[in-house]
């Protein structure tokens, strides 16, 4: 037999030189991966083969990719109740898992099975191992979803436990979802079984893979620790602890990315979290990067990077590093590069065609920025790959909430997520939709003062929060005589957003403030007036952009008045849709 691969799905077809008789059991026998591997190898992916030929007409296109999926969703005839294993023949595995004595293990934050069933009722038998006998608010959390809606959110406390997914008597096709929401640390959910009645070829398929995969590897805030606690008072427990309220499946929710997580709070590249600036070697990512976990039976159960290929893995590691190296800096500090750039190096040769993203700052930590920066520019120089960038996350604001322990709320993780979503799509040159995204995160402040209007001022700009403090000495004969800009702000046509401050003037002082082109300054995109109140006062309104313009300005007229101060704090431009 001799195969010609397709150069369009639609217009072109694989010629299968021999007969074209009909063969009833090559169809008969067609799977659900079977079917997956018909589209991957129709599309490029894979090596056609006999049976891809699903209605024997000698011709392998489209119309025997139709034929595969009316066959697996076709009636048997006949309503029988089955049990199916929780393996990649039947559901889509997600993240790091490991299947021993016939039970798929969800180890990891976030490790899940994604799959869809077909019939009268369904149910899910899940697993318990490790961390079961914790008290209540320690053993590890799950949820199970079905068709979008979170039909149970609870902690796993038996060796065996049996999940209705729906039941009745007419027929559904539902869309199912069992996902690990607490950390690797306390244990695992298991799913033993998948169980059925239906009258299907097919009752329990996998989801399709989606064409993006980023893996994510950190410590507690990748982990959401706390990210549902009641206040930085309240200490750690599984039950506070939302894998789906991580910037990291928020990211891959964003991008429509399938994801995996490497994560244990209290871990670093060189040191764990130490609480007297001693190293703490016994809380380290790198020696357990490689295994699907590190205790039990996990810490011997080696991950197949091969067959579960990263488009971009994403490095958050250094938080619980600083408790040591930030103690002696100077001496410390060359160790900690060192160190990440070894880790870089593992990295890459487990995933040598990923983009590797480093970040560090939710916690603050930013003394480390530097080092990480530095061991980029090494792993580079070393290696010659240069698919690698480093950015500093921004810090959580303290005012605004937290979580358990100080952690990130999900307000926190949900700004994370929107930054590193806009970062990978800059690493693979994919366009961005800037959504959440504050625009003059980024941006570069000045203050202009017009020579023939006569404006003299002096400025301070505090690189830790981005506050602009002006003290006018002369005004000029204008408003627009000194100007605070902010200025390098890219926006987009028709996109809506909310511009947001907090402002410390002389009451009843009216500052006009804009949002123009730099390059024609005419070109005006928002106005208003902002008056003060001799307080701290929050100021906020929404617009739509009129136009695409990569190098828009923010801009607060000053000037008109002698010897008054003006501070400008959080100064945000948000796209909200």
């Amino acid at each position: 037999m001799k195969i010609k691969r397709a150069l369009s799905i639609i217009s072109a077809s694989v010629i299968i030189v021999g007969s074209a008789a009909i063969i009833p059991s090559r169809a008969a026998s067609f799977t659900v991966s079977d079917t997956v591997h018909l589209r991957d190898s129709l599309l490029g992916v894979g090596t056609l083969n006999e049976k891809d030929d699903v209605n024997n007409d000698g011709i392998v296109n489209i119309f025997d990719l139709c034929a595969a999926r009316k066959l697996i969703t076709a009636s048997t005839g006949e309503i029988s109740t089955a049990d199916y294993s929780a393996t990649e023949e039947y559901v889509k595995l997600i993240g790091r898992t490991c299947r021993t004595d016939d039970v798929t293990w969800l180890v990891q934050s976030g490790s899940a099975a994604e799959f869809t069933v077909s019939g009268t009722s369904a149910s899910v038998t899940l697993a318990g191992n490790q961390g079961i006998d914790a008290s209540e608010d320690y053993r590890p959390r799950f949820a199970v979803i079905v068709d979008g809606e979170i039909i149970l959110d609870d902690t796993i406390s038996t060796k065996s436990r049996t999940v209705e997914l729906f039941s009745g008597t007419e027929k559904r096709k539902a869309s199912v979802k069992v996902i690990h929401l607490s950390e690797a640390n306390n244990g695992p959910i298991g799913i033993k079984s998948v169980t059925v009645t239906s009258d299907s070829a097919i009752p329990v398929a996998p989801v399709p893979k989606k064409n993006l995969n980023i893996e994510f590897i950190g410590d507690s805030i990748t982990c959401a620790y706390g990210v549902e606690g009641a206040s930085q008072y309240e200490s750690f427990k599984t039950t506070t602890e939302n894998f789906m309220k991580s910037y990291a499946y928020l990211t891959a929710e964003k991008l429509d990315a399938d994801y995996s997580a490497v994560c244990y709070s209290g871990h670093g590249i060189i040191s764990g979290y130490s609480n007297d600036g001693s190293i703490n070697t016994d809380s380290l990512v790198p020696p357990y990067y490689e295994y699907v976990g590190k205790t039990g039976e996990f810490a011997s159960c080696e991950w197949d990077f091969s067959s579960h290929k990263n488009d971009v893995v994403v490095i958050n590691l250094g938080t619980n590093d600083s408790s040591y190296v930030s103690k002696d800096i100077d001496a410390r500090g060359g160790d900690f590069t060192k160190g990440y750039t070894e880790f870089l190096k593992q990295v890459h040769e487990c995933n040598p065609d990923a983009y590797i993203i480093c970040t560090l700052g939710t916690m603050g930590c930013t003394d480390l920025c530097p080092l990480i920066d530095d061991a980029v520019s090494a792993f580079t120089e070393e290696t010659g790959y240069e698919r690698i960038m480093s950015y500093m996350s921004a810090v959580q604001d303290m005012t605004a909430g937290l979580g358990s322990d100080w952690h990130p709320n999900a307000v926190t993780q949900q700004n994370s997520a929107y930054v590193l979503a806009d970062k990978i799509c800059q690493a693979l040159g994919m366009e961005s939709d800037q959504l959440g995204l504050d625009v003059a995160a980024d941006a570069e402040y000045s203050l202009y003062k017009d020579p023939d209007k006569g404006g003299n001022a002096a400025e301070y700009i505090s690189d830790y929060d981005k506050s602009f403090w002006i003290n006018m000495v002369s005004g000029g004969t204008g408003d627009d005589a000194i100007e605070g800009r902010i200025s390098n702000i890219g926006i987009k046509q028709n996109g809506k957003y909310t511009f947001s401050f907090d402002c410390s003037t002389t009451a009843g002082e009216e500052i006009p403030i804009l949002i123009r082109s730099c390059s024609n300054p005419e070109n005006i995109y928002f106005s208003d007036i902002f008056t003060g109140t001799g307080e701290k006062s929050h100021y906020e309104a929404e617009f739509e952009s009129p136009v695409t313009d990569n190098s828009a300005e923010i801009v607060f007229q000053v000037g008109g008045t002698d010897s008054y101060n003006v501070t400008l704090y959080s100064i945000k431009l948000v796209k909200i849709g």
